[in-house]
């Protein structure tokens, strides 16, 4: 589930109405993330640049690309995974009514063990809308 540095997505600072539960996880992801590749591992390097090129535009749009990213992390159950696709979804506006589509997908495919991960993607998807509806600075 795509959480790459280089080529990301454009959240990398504060954005006005940001939780603090949300400006944590994008504080630690930026900071790790720049901690790991800095080490130059090569295939650590590769992989994070063939994760984030994956969710790039091309048959598929990158709405599309990272409501399959949602639904592969709940079934995964990973819930950094599924913060980033919930803050990707929101930034590449998706309504509150495709979010809850996909995630239904997620909950059918990975069973009841996914739902304390819906619980929490339903709290950063409710983070997501007061920043949206959050008045510019």
């Amino acid at each position: 589930m795509s959480d790459t540095l280089s080529g990301g997505p454009p959240h990398d600072h504060a954005t006005p109405g940001e939780s603090a539960a949300l400006a944590e996880f994008r504080q630690f992801r930026e900071r790790m993330n720049t901690r790991i590749l800095g080490e130059n591992n090569l295939v650590i390097n590769r992989f994070f640049n063939l994760d984030g090129r994956a969710y790039e535009g091309g048959a598929l749009d990158v709405k599309t690309k990272e409501l399959l990213g949602l639904v592969a992390s709940l079934v995964l159950r990973c819930d950094d995974c599924i913060t980033y696709h919930i803050v990707r979804c929101a930034e590449e506006g998706v309504t509150r009514d495709e979010v809850f589509e996909t995630m239904s997908i997620g909950l059918i495919v990975g069973g009841s063990i996914v739902i304390p991960h819906l619980r929490r993607a339903v709290d950063r998807w409710d983070d997501c809308e007061r920043m949206r509806s959050a008045p510019s600075a």
